[in-house]
Parts: C-alpha cells; structure tokens; sequence
C-alpha cells in the first residue's frame, strides 16, 4: 500500500504542477464565460441586421397586414408583374419577394412563394408564416360569419403557478435552469471523464514506449500502478473542478453585488421577487430573476454528487483506459478499442436530452441512473429535479460495486499487456489475457 501512495502522490503532482494545467485551469472559467458572451453578442447582432422584404399582393387580401418592426422593414409593390417584381429585388438591396397569386383565400395557404437570392432564414420564414396564418384564420372567420373581435376577446393565456406539496413554488424559469443545470453537469461530466481518461490512457503508453515501466514494475505491482494512475488523475481533477467551483461562486457573488440582490433575504422569503432592490430596466430585472432562481437550486446536493459521480465514473471509465494504454504501442491502435468504451457515454447524454428533460423521473430515466455505465451522467441531470436520496444512494452503491469488478478484469489485462511490445492486440487476444 506504500508502493500505491507513492503512485498516487507521484501523478497527482506531475498533473497539478504542470504550466498547461494551472493556466488552463484558472483560465478556463473565463474563457467559458467569454465564448459565452462572445456568442451571445453575435447572435444579437445577426439578429440586428434590419431586412428589408418586398410583398406583391394580387389577391389585395393583405394590404397592411405587414408592419414593420426592429428587424423587419416591408414595402408593398403595386402596378407591377410578378417577372418585374422578381428583378427588383433581385438587382435591388433586398431580403426577398414575398408574392399572393390573384386567388380567393381558401387557395392562398398553397400557392404563396417567396423569392430570394439565397436560403432564406427559417426564423424569418416562420415569422412571415404566422402573420400569413392569422391572417387566412380571420378571413375564413369572416367567411363564415363569425365576428373576430369575439374571438380574440375569448382567448385566455394561462400561467400556471407551480407550487409541491411542501408548499414550496417555482416557475417555468426554475425548470429552466434545472435542465441547464442538469444537462451541463452531465455533459461536464462525460468531458472530464474522456479528458482524463485520455490522459492515463496516454501516460501509460508514454511510459510503455520508453520502457520506463519496466524499471517501475519492477519495485511496484502493476495492479498499485494503474490504481496510482487513476486515482493520482482522479485527485487532479477534483482539485480543478473545485478551483472552478470556488471561481464560478466568486463571479455569481460579484453579479449579486452588481445588482443589488441580497442572497441572504431571498432565502428567509423563499425567493419572493425583490425587483425595488435594483432599477427597472428590463434587461436588470432579467438578471435578478434568474439570479434569484438560480439560489433556489439544490447548489450544494448538485456539486456533492457531481464530485461524488465524477470519482465513481472516472474509476469506472478510467480503468478501462488504464487497459487500453496498457495494450497497445501507440495512440494510433487505440482506436479499435475506444468505440465500447465512447458508446455507453454518448448513449447517456442522448438519454438524459431526450428522456430526462422531458419526464425526470420516467421509467427509462429512472433506469439509465442505476446503471453503472450511464448513471453518472443520467442521475445528475435527474438531480435538480429532486431525487430521493435511497434512490442517489443506490445509484452509487451499483456504481462503486461495479468499479471494483472492472478493476478486477482491467488488472489483469494491464499486468500483462504492460510488458507486451510489437504486437497489435485484438479482442480474442484480450479475452485470453483475462484467463492469465
């Protein structure tokens, strides 16, 4: 056990002494935050791109139903053919041609067409599309002699209030965040899990190729030795994902004092809206809101589990890599290999996008976190939506168990495929390995 101290002390400091290591890992957080408000910035100002849409309207069903607003300018083209329509705009500054044939109403819906020079935007077509509905709708309305205004006078919006039995509420913005939450912490999680188990992976190699394990076993076990690297890795990681825990506390607390938001007051009133501590701007109010939802999330459970997950699957996926480096010569036949070991996380995040999201606490959800393969990933986008803790519980204890068995079998390919050279394994090869 001495030996595996020594291992363990021996990668955790090659790891957190490393220049790209400590700058990535101060670095990282706000270069996160920047290609967030990089991207952001950008899409706002495609979006500001003011477009101009010209309309022949032969059916004269539509005229004035097409007003401007921020992005959109219409101008109505009269006295002119469909051809010449079509050459103005296209020699012209100007988004598209909208065009409605001469046609009575109920064969509008298809023959619309709208001309441009390029593929148009599929929000502007969809903006143009429901102002073209409506309009149809109240026509046929009209047709059949029902009066509009009654209608619109009719429709009621509803807000449902979202409430449990504990009587605590929470809004659509809090769902919200919760699947932000949930499916960053998994996606978060499968990238931890493939960048250091890369890097065992390619340790392992490095030291094969040089034949410096060789020296190493030689004192060490070669069981220690894999479990040296994956914990020693394991230990790094945790200290950079707490470094960027404590960083991310600071950047919320620094927007709290920004606004103005009392932390400690929201959670006496359980989070009641609070906008008279900031102005009324509606971009500050946006801010406040979300800031204030955000300190209604589990935070602690969702960073324990994180840390806790993180360490059962990095141990789970890590011993496999542990083996795969063992194995081979080079990063090149590694390949072959990887596809078994990519597949269960991909399968996890495909899981947790389409079921999770939609129903947490589903069947097929609830059977992705108790399996060993997924459940790291699965289980923490269920988290924010309140998990029982037998349930978290159980997730881990399956999860650790089956850590300790595929260490067992990884072991064994390690110790041998360690002081293989030359020769390209395949999974017959391996299979046998485990007999030894």
């Amino acid at each position: 056990m001495n030996h595996l101290f020594l291992v363990v002390k021996r990668e955790y400091f090659v790891k957190v002494r490393n220049k790209s290591f400590i700058l990535m890992t101060f670095l990282s957080p706000l270069i996160f935050l920047g290609l967030f408000s990089l991207v952001a910035y950008l899409s706002q100002l495609n979006k500001n791109q003011i477009k101009t849409i010209s309309i022949l309207d032969e059916s004269s069903q539509f005229s004035g139903e097409f007003q401007n607003d921020v992005y959109t300018n219409y101008q109505y083209l009269e006295n002119v053919t469909l051809d010449d329509a079509k050459k103005l705009v296209k020699e012209g500054d100007v988004y598209g041609l909208l065009y409605f044939p001469a046609l009575p109403p109920d064969d509008l819906a298809e023959n619309i067409q709208f001309f441009s020079k390029e593929s148009p935007s599929l929000h502007v077509i969809e903006g143009l599309t429901k102002k073209i509905e409506k309009r149809l709708f109240n026509l046929n309305l009209d047709e059949n002699g029902v009066d509009v205004s009654i209608i619109d006078r009719a429709r009621v919006y509803v807000d449902i209030s979202l409430e449990d039995f504990a009587g605590e509420k929470t809004s659509r913005l809090t769902n919200v965040l919760k699947l932000i939450f949930g499916g960053s912490a998994g996606y978060l999680l499968m990238m931890f899990i493939i960048i250091y188990g890369n890097m065992i992976m390619r340790s392992v190699i490095e030291e094969k190729t040089n034949r410096i394990i060789e020296i190493i076993i030689s004192s060490v076990k070669p069981v220690q030795l894999m479990l040296g690297k994956i914990i020693g890795t394991s230990l790094a990681g945790i200290t950079q994902f707490l470094i960027w825990t404590f960083v991310g506390f600071i950047l919320i607390t620094v927007v709290s004092l920004i606004f103005g938001i009392d932390v400690a007051q929201m959670k006496a009133e359980q989070g009641e809206m609070m906008m008279h501590t900031v102005a009324s701007s509606k971009m500050e109010g946006m801010v406040t809101t979300g800031l204030m939802e955000l300190y209604k999330l589990p935070l602690g459970t969702i960073i324990i589990c994180f840390i806790i997950y993180f360490i059962g699957g990095y141990l789970l996926y890590s011993s496999f890599y542990a083996a795969i480096g063992a194995a081979v010569d080079n990063e090149t036949d590694t390949q072959q290999f990887m596809l078994p070991v990519i597949m269960p996380l991909m399968l996890a995040i495909y899981v947790g996008i389409f079921t999770v999201i939609d129903d947490p606490h589903g069947t097929v959800s609830t059977l992705f976190s108790y399996i060993p393969l997924t459940s790291p990933i699965v289980m923490l986008m269920r988290i924010p939506f309140g998990v029982s803790w037998w349930e978290i519980t159980l997730s881990v204890l399956l999860l650790y168990a089956t850590f300790m068995g595929t260490v067992w079998f990884a072991s064994k390919i390690y110790r041998v495929g360690i002081l293989m050279y030359g020769k390209k394994p395949t999974y017959k090869e391996l299979y046998k390995w485990l007999k030894y």
